[in-house]
């Protein structure tokens, strides 16, 4: 492979038919454009002389939108509409398409996608912009500065062309180290609320092709009989009841031990087989805890001295100020363990090239994960594995493991077999239910001193819980002197400037693997600081409100938090509720955004709470496209509040009692009955909306169900502790 270093960069093709325009930037941030006869130095803009011009995309598609988003910076930039571009995804390359906040590591997470790309591919536009006018410039004997390049068009000097025109000439150009970006001013397609997302006609009219639509000629169908209990490993099995099976092939235990791996024609009869297989498991080193000896486990250690000083404050001076308050508001909260659910089950195939490769189509969060892991299964350079990411049916976290695990067991059942077959290895909803990664369980425990005059003057917060990080690839990036702080984040550093506080966390023996979960710590460190500041309001006699903008001066971070909890009572009439109805706020940062959520809802706890409409404000800095924005917090809410109305995963032995939709209901449409979102106009860079909308959605409906009900949930699920719903 050879790759191109300099600063020409247009391919050197002798027809302007062939030519193709690919401008990108090089990992050290300047401007590169690459020929087509050689590597792509990280390209982001394709440009083929009929005028198509291709945003390819480095975030994966699993719903929240980045094909749209990217595609919108290259497009503005150029000076195109919107159907005048398409998009592709990436190949597998960390060091071309790398995550800028990840390191060398490509992948979609954390809410990422705009935040580190927003100027990268605006450059890559605005060089593709530039490079193409001064291939017209020189064609026509005019400055540059004469021309436009509007909806495809190059004109000026009384002259005008499409762009495809000067794809060849541009070729020969020197790419600009730092184009022109266009002035905020200048912008059509950045903030357009008209912008529709450009994958939505493929996927209503079902041409998007998914992961689990991948049907190879001579494929083999792969199911894996696993353990019900984490940790167990085979001894053995008896597929004698499968060979009567139509369709059944064959079984293999995996080389690992973790599985047997059915094989069949068809996706039917492997489920059928893998029905039919007698396994023999040792179960010495499983996992063998029910989950109310976990919870015990759990709200234990909380009692106890923490393993960890998060900030490293002064415990003892903490508990001299509550020792020394008026009154002292205190509240124990439990989280269970929850399962991502997405709609489209974990499947991905794997195939022998014919150059001696390997392929792999998935719908593929982390390509960087699984592409090394694979050459390390088959003993192979990572040159030889390719990925082909497809679309994914949702993810919220459950595609991205440190361990690569539904690829690898792709790839081991690929192993063991002769390779002449590709395989296509498939869960089913139970699978990824009983079998899956799991938001860990949290337990936390929290005192807050308020003085005479109802104002804060000690908080002792104490979290106990399974780390996710720790033991994996990641532990470097966020775990500091022994704390994870996706175990913490949303508490030691909230933008709130509470006085007295103490903060310390403990770890305890993971239940599951554990996993990332939408929004990751703050789906259960928000639900706790904004609970615990209800409480501390009323018991101050003072406003929800007026209370928490009390904590939130000093600085821009409060500001902007300040602002989208004002913005939310706002627009939510707070104070105001029609009869019978009950409001509640929540206001959280994640992600470098900030989102606050009203609730109101009818009934009450007792006889059943119906949500009647949440208003959610959000500061996200530039929303690039406002109604991908909008959907984000829409569907961040949903999920949110569906999985805290009844969701739980428990164990009975170690193994999950849930089984399918049925008894692990994620939210349905009739549960809310509105939701308006608001977005704070902003000219800071763009920050996350994929996760931040989910960390507020809880507390706001607790807090609403307490001003209804008097009643405070601490322990999950709401419908398994004292809250009705209709």
């Amino acid at each position: 492979m050879t790759v191109n270093t300099s600063r020409r960069g247009f391919l050197k093709g002798a027809a302007a038919a062939t030519a193709v325009l690919m401008v990108g930037a090089r990992p050290d941030g300047a401007i590169a454009a690459a020929s087509g006869e050689s590597a792509m130095l990280n390209p982001f803009v394709k440009i083929g002389s009929d005028g198509s011009v291709t945003a390819i995309v480095k975030h994966f598609e699993k719903g929240q939108g980045p094909a749209t988003g990217l595609t919108t910076l290259i497009a503005e930039e150029i000076g195109l509409r919107m159907d005048q571009i398409g998009y592709e995804f990436a190949p597998s390359n960390p060091a071309l398409y790398n995550n800028l906040l990840f390191g060398q590591f490509q992948g979609t997470g954390g809410s990422t996608a705009m935040a580190n790309s927003f100027q990268q591919y605006r450059t890559a536009g605005a060089a593709a912009r530039e490079m193409l006018l001064n291939a017209a410039a020189q064609a026509w004997g005019v400055d540059a500065s004469e021309l436009t390049l509007d909806e495809g068009v190059i004109a000026g000097a009384g002259q005008s062309a499409p762009l495809g025109d000067f794809v060849a000439a541009a070729a020969e150009l020197e790419a600009p180290a730092e184009p022109r970006l266009k002035d905020p001013s200048e912008f059509r397609l950045i903030g357009n609320t008209e912008v529709r997302r450009v994958d939505s006609a493929i996927k209503g009219n079902g041409t998007a092709q998914y992961a689990m639509d991948v049907h190879l000629p001579n494929q083999m169908v792969t199911m894996i009989k696993r353990p019900e209990q984490r940790g167990a490993m085979v001894t053995g099995f008896d597929d004698s009841a499968a060979q009567g099976i139509k369709g059944y092939i064959m079984s293999q235990t995996l080389p690992n031990n973790a599985g047997v791996a059915v094989y069949a024609e068809n996706t039917w009869a492997a489920m059928q087989s893998r029905d039919a297989l007698e396994v023999e498991w040792d179960v010495s080193a499983a996992e063998t805890r029910d989950s109310e000896q976990i919870k015990a486990e759990i709200m234990a250690a909380l009692d106890a001295a923490p393993e960890y000083n998060v900030n490293k404050t002064d415990a003892a001076a903490t508990q001299a100020a509550l020792d020394g308050a008026a009154q002292v508001v205190e509240q124990s909260f439990y989280f269970p363990l929850l399962a991502h659910a997405p709609m489209e089950p974990l499947t991905c195939t794997i195939q022998a090239t014919e150059d001696g490769g390997i392929l792999l189509h998935d719908g593929c969060q982390f390509p960087t994960g699984p592409h090394m892991a694979l050459s390390q299964i088959f003993e192979l350079p990572m040159e030889k594995i390719q990925i082909n990411t497809m679309f994914a049916g949702g993810s919220f976290g459950r595609r991205a493991t440190p361990d690569a695990d539904y690829q690898v067991e792709a790839a081991l059942a690929f192993v063991v077999t002769d390779r002449t077959r590709p395989v296509k290895l498939v869960w089913s909803r139970e699978d990824d239910l009983r079998s899956g990664y799991y938001r860990p369980a949290f337990g936390h425990k929290v005192r807050v001193g308020l003085d005479a005059d109802g104002n804060i003057v000690g908080w002792d917060h104490r979290i106990a819980g399974q780390s996710i990080m720790k033991g994996t690839a990641f532990e470097d990036f966020s775990v500091h002197d022994g704390v994870d702080h996706s175990s913490v984040e949303g508490t030691s550093d909230s933008p709130y400037q509470i006085p007295g506080g103490f903060f310390g966390l403990t770890d305890t023996k993971k239940a599951t693997s554990t996993l990332w979960w939408r929004s990751v710590g703050h789906t259960h460190t928000a639900y706790v600081m904004e609970v615990m500041m209800d409480m501390a309001a009323r018991a101050a006699g003072q406003d929800a409100v007026e209370f928490r903008l009390r904590y939130l001066t000093g600085g821009a971070d409060q500001d902007r938090m300040a602002g989208v909890l004002k913005l939310a009572a706002e627009k939510a009439g707070w104070g105001n509720a029609p009869a019978g109805r009950a409001q509640g706020i929540a206001v959280h940062k994640s992600f470098g955004s900030y989102v606050a959520e009203v609730a109101e809802i009818s009934g009450n706890a007792e006889d059943g709470v119906k949500i009647e409409r949440i208003t959610c404000a959000v500061d996200c800095g530039l929303a690039v496209n406002p109604d991908v924005v909008k959907a984000q917090m829409e569907g961040g809410i949903g999920y949110g509040i569906g999985h805290v109305m009844r969701d739980q995963i428990t164990l009975t032995g170690g193994a999950v009692d849930q089984f399918n939709f049925p008894d692990y209901e994620p939210l349905r449409i009739g549960d809310i009955a509105a939701i308006d979102v608001h977005i704070v106009p902003s000219a800071e860079a763009p920050t996350g909306v994929g996760e931040p909308g989910t960390p507020p959605a809880a507390p706001a409906l607790a807090n609403a169900i307490a001003a209804a009900s008097d009643l405070r949930v601490g322990s999950l699920p709401m419908a398994e502790n004292g809250v009705a719903f209709v």
